[in-house]
């Protein structure tokens, strides 16, 4: 993992001592908020529907076990006793008070921790695979690639202040675990003709009122050329892309409206001047970088715990089943820890909760944690035999439910309960389904299903590519929650088709019902998937499970 330089601490201290000093002119009152609105988003802080809220970054979805015990002390100290985990990897406070927000940004920069780039017009925080370093389909760790994005792109001054806000995502293998066709840019690692590293440059991706999938712009780019080729395509972006309307200022409008060829002649051009000026700096800075990311010192043990304890407890052979993946080494386990416990909120982690991670990773996960874009906590590096002391500690602190990939394990944004933009509640919708589906015990039985919420047509919740999306809106004063059907958030990337008219908010729950009922019927068996059945058969008969007969005819 990345250590801060001196260089880095020095930067860290220096913009919290700026922002301290604008806090105290806010709360004396020589700010306005209007005036103080730029320089709160510089620094990661919003103002929310009921208090401030800071979004603190995790570079690539990457933490040590010090700094996940530092965000559960702010959670205790200066929160309510939690912090939510975004699809962005970054942790959300939702109720620290004005004063204290300075006082967390240096406690933060104590663990070499920050809130810069988490809001604003700006390169927001690059996320990336969270198996990464540890999958065993990679073609490299793709976070040393993350890691030089984001020390190229904070504080960039040339974009600093774009049309909107610019996300990127890297993943090191031919599965996709970043939604990057729904990014800005999405690079994913290649191996070139001669079996050389490089990377597939995806450009115009992204979601919101206008979900479009992102388009490949170069099949193989040099690994050595990324950063003057994605510096080619901020430039492009920064003086083609509109300013004259927010909705239509993000890249994947500019590649609309100019076309794919039009922005990579424009890109290629630029490449030629930037590949220039870079002069192989950027390579040095790389190695540098890659040094910090060696694969820990893996152990050899016995696994005739872990065999034993499968076949002496199905609770732990489920738990095996569901929220472990493969690892490069065959004795390591990837181990996924479910922040959605049937009807809590999704992406929410108490303090306690969060030191129990920290304690794991220490003690079993060679100090790694990583937070996924679905809200879910990781420990990338777990040898088999330390699985049944794990899952005894997650089953105490609540955190052991065997539900990732299930359809209880729901993306949700915050929603009506706490942003002053959502239309919507989507906190209890997701708490609802989770609930309803553990009642009837079919979730194992549905198998593989994505359900994401989002409260309103931003798409923090990431609808649009969902195999089941709900969007929450605003119908005369009174929630009504639209469906998607067959969206993919993957290599097969796809937006979600409008099913039908929206239902209201007690008639959502009962609608997931009808819906998943019809898919087990429709199914040619039971391994067959909600997104196989639906790419087989199409919207039709999903949409006549969904909406009755009679309702068609009352539309």
């Amino acid at each position: 993992m990345y250590s801060y330089s001196q260089f880095d601490k020095d930067f860290i201290a220096e913009r919290n001592k700026q922002f301290r000093a604008q806090v105290e002119r806010r709360i004396d009152g020589s700010l306005t908020e209007t005036e103080f609105k730029p320089l709160r988003l510089m620094n990661g802080l919003y103002l929310q529907l009921h208090a401030y809220m800071l979004r603190v970054a995790i570079p690539y979805g990457t933490l040590r076990s010090a700094q996940m015990r530092q965000l559960a002390m702010i959670a205790e100290k200066f929160d309510k006793g939690y912090g939510h985990f975004t699809t962005r990897q970054n942790i959300q406070f939702n109720w620290p008070k004005l004063r204290d927000v300075p006082d967390i940004l240096d406690a933060l920069a104590e663990v070499e921790m920050h809130a810069i780039q988490t809001s604003g017009n700006c390169v927001r925080n690059v996320t990336s695979d969270h198996f990464a370093g540890a999958a065993a389909d990679e073609i490299e760790d793709p976070r040393p690639t993350a890691e030089l994005l984001r020390q190229w792109s904070t504080d960039h001054p040339e974009f600093a202040f774009l049309g909107r806000k610019f996300k990127i995502a890297v993943v090191g293998s031919e599965t996709d675990r970043a939604v990057t066709k729904s990014h800005d840019i999405g690079l994913r690692m290649v191996r070139g003709a001669n079996g050389e590293a490089g990377y597939e440059v995806i450009v115009g991706g992204g979601l919101g009122r206008t979900p479009m999938v992102g388009k490949v712009i170069r099949d193989f780019l040099p690994a050595e050329d990324l950063l003057p080729y994605v510096e080619s395509i901020l430039q492009v972006y920064n003086r083609l892309g509109r300013r004259d309307n927010k909705y239509k200022a993000r890249i994947k409008i500019t590649v609309h409206e100019n076309g794919l060829d039009v922005i990579r002649d424009e890109v290629e051009k630029a490449f030629v001047l930037q590949r220039q000026a870079f002069g192989g700096y950027d390579q040095e800075l790389y190695a540098s970088i890659k040094e910090a990311f060696a694969p820990p010192a893996f152990i050899d043990a016995p696994l005739d715990a872990f065999y034993a304890a499968q076949n002496a407890d199905a609770s732990f052979r489920s738990f095996v089943d569901t929220n472990l993946a493969e690892h490069k080494n065959p004795d390591y386990a990837i181990v996924t820890i479910s922040t959605k416990a049937h009807g809590k909120t999704p992406g929410d982690a108490t303090a306690e909760q969060m030191r129990v991670m920290a304690d794991l990773a220490e003690t079993y996960g060679h100090d790694e944690l990583r937070i996924s874009h679905e809200q879910n906590v990781i420990l990338p590096h777990v040898h088999k035999s330390h699985l049944p002391e794990i899952y005894a500690r997650l089953r105490e602190a609540g955190l052991a439910t065997a539900n990732i990939g299930l359809i209880s394990d729901i993306i949700a944004c915050p929603g009506m309960d706490y942003c002053a933009l959502a239309t919507a509640r989507s906190i209890p919708v997701a708490q609802q389904i989770a609930t309803r589906f553990d009642e009837l015990k079919l979730e194992h039985d549905i198998g593989a299903l994505k359900i994401k919420i989002s409260g309103c047509i931003n798409a923090c919740g990431h609808h649009h590519v969902g195999h089941i999306g709900i969007l929450g809106l605003d119908r005369a004063g009174v929630e009504n929650y639209q469906i998607t059907l067959g969206g993919d958030h993957t290599e097969t990337a796809a937006i979600g088709e409008r099913a039908g008219p929206g239902f209201a908010y007690d008639e959502i729950v009962p609608a997931i019902e009808r819906l998943i009922y019809g898919y087990l019927d429709l199914r040619s068996s039971a391994d067959e998937t909600f997104l196989e059945t639906y790419r087989r058969l199409g919207a039709a008969p999903f949409k006549a499970v969904l909406y009755p007969a009679e309702q068609i005819a009352a539309e």
